[in-house]
């Protein structure tokens, strides 16, 4: 039904993909992996939505990234309809190609978390020196699977860093640089029980 409304089943997984990453940027061999669909279909419907606007690009070391266009007149209805991926209804297989939607599913499997960010090489800002943050109680062993399936799927090595909520509290309320750079880098939130990037972004703004 979403495939007739949107006219094409690569633009609807295009527009899951995109819409369910804020702030992450793919290249195109990556999202014809992610997405299961032929390069020269990928091109097209990619070339349709920058036309449209709902997307943007940015050429980097030969390479051109493309990531959804949060300024775009129509991005919080999108956001409303394809943010979360696929819908239940589909195949699980299918649902784990979108990245994120993956990544959210087996962090639960990783422990009580309550921060998670997305950062460094997925968003290409390198100010915070990681490329993923998680806060909160943590299974050593469950986390070293998680990441180590993170990286064979992303093709990359990550750089991680793990600490307790309070400590990252703390880290936040003296100004901590790491906590700081992290919280003021190009991000991707996964998890955010207690609303910290939210209040943070709204400091910043203020000021």
């Amino acid at each position: 039904m979403v495939e007739q409304l949107f006219g094409s089943k690569t633009r609807v997984k295009l527009l899951q993909l995109f819409l369910g990453n804020p702030n992450r940027q793919f290249y195109v061999r990556e999202i014809t992996r992610k997405i299961d669909e032929q390069i020269n279909s990928v091109r097209r419907e990619l070339s349709n939505l920058l036309s449209i606007g709902i997307i943007v690009s940015d050429s980097n070391n030969n390479k051109l990234y493309y990531e959804v266009n949060q300024k775009y007149k129509f991005y919080a209805p999108l956001r409303q309809i394809f943010g979360k991926g696929y819908s239940p209804i589909q195949k699980e297989e299918e649902a784990l190609k979108l990245g994120t939607n993956e990544v959210e599913i087996q962090l639960n499997s990783v422990g009580h978390i309550e921060l998670a960010i997305l950062t460094g090489q997925f968003t290409r800002d390198e100010s915070s020196g990681i490329d993923l943050l998680i806060v909160g109680d943590v299974n050593p062993n469950a986390l070293v699977k998680y990441v180590n399936n993170l990286e064979q799927k992303e093709n990359k090595v990550i750089r991680y860093t793990i600490m307790k909520m309070e400590d990252f509290k703390y880290r936040i309320a003296i100004k901590d640089r790491f906590a700081l750079s992290v919280l003021g880098s190009k991000k991707q939130v996964l998890v955010d029980m207690h609303g910290i990037v939210a209040v943070e972004t709204k400091q910043e703004e203020e000021q």
